[in-house]
């Protein structure tokens, strides 16, 4: 039973469904709601990519920050001893199989799609984690590609509707990234990652997390004005961006390691929030 704990600790199921929903918000986008009877299926297997590759770059992210974990997150599966190395390198590899075989089977620019992120999140895993921001931005990469890859699944091809959503994920995910750089200084300075925070200091960290996320939500607005989503779209919205702009500020207000700790979890919160705002807006 603890095995099974920690398989679904260290893959984080919340992350990998919200994915998941991604690609879907991302097909329905691109149909205007009007997915082909035989685009669902390849939805399905869009929707078990997504969910595989998000846990496999969690499993192999974990094997590579164990010893900053056993610092900053010693209650993680690997320092807590629930998982061992090579339990969470055999979980990485059958999940990203799994996620591949999946995109293959849909097309060949969603094997490409899916190939290029499991290469990206494990390359930052490797190595892109300790370049600071260029790490934030590779992860933020492969956290919008699902509202992409769902119009590739039922098109075969990028709809451009889906850039404005994964452009949001993006900045609000950077943003996000660069806060839990300064929730980990301790970890991360032992293991020499050059976040923002470490090289300019926790409040210009702060700063510019505060400046992507407003930015963020200054273009969220843009799917309602280019009618790519219903007037649902915006209650939602406007809970998700209250709680983005008052997270985000709030960090920069008090930059400790405990209310930074609190705000990567709200903001994480309120991208689900607003995952379910895509959702609902742009069923028509």
């Amino acid at each position: 039973m603890k095995k099974v704990i920690g398989f679904l600790r260290i893959i984080r199921p919340i992350n990998c469904v919200m994915m998941g929903f991604a690609v879907i918000v991302g097909a329905i986008i691109s149909t205007k709601g009007r997915i082909p009877g035989g685009g669902i299926v390849n939805l399905m297997l869009g929707f078990i990519t997504a969910f595989t590759l998000t846990g496999a770059s969690m499993a192999i992210n974990d094997y590579y920050d164990r010893e900053i974990d056993a610092i900053n997150e010693p209650s993680r599966p690997i320092p807590s001893g629930l998982i061992s190395p090579m339990e969470s390198i055999a979980i990485f590899t059958a999940l990203t199989i799994i996620g591949l075989l999946s995109a293959m089977l849909i097309n060949n620019l969603c094997l490409l799609l899916a190939l290029a992120s499991i290469i990206v999140s494990t390359l930052y895993s490797t190595s892109g984690k300790r370049t600071g921001l260029p790490g934030n931005i590779m992860v933020s990469a492969c956290v919008s590609m699902p509202f992409i890859y769902g119009g590739t699944c039922v098109r075969g091809l990028v709809e451009p509707g889906t850039l404005i959503f994964a452009a949001m994920a993006f900045l609000i995910n950077t943003g996000r990234e660069i806060i839990k750089g300064i929730a980990d200084i301790e970890g991360d300075k032992v293991g020499g990652i050059k976040t923002l925070a470490i090289s300019y200091g926790p409040k210009r960290a702060a700063e510019a997390a505060l400046a992507l996320i407003i930015t963020a939500v200054a273009i969220s607005p843009l799917p309602v004005t280019l009618n790519l989503t219903n007037m649902w779209f915006i209650p939602l919205l406007l809970i998700a961006n209250t709680g983005f702009i008052i997270s985000a500020i709030s960090v920069a207000k008090n930059t400790t390691r405990e209310n930074s700790k609190k705000a990567k979890k709200a903001i994480l919160a309120c991208m689900l929030i607003s995952l379910i705002a895509f959702l609902v807006g742009t069923i028509k």
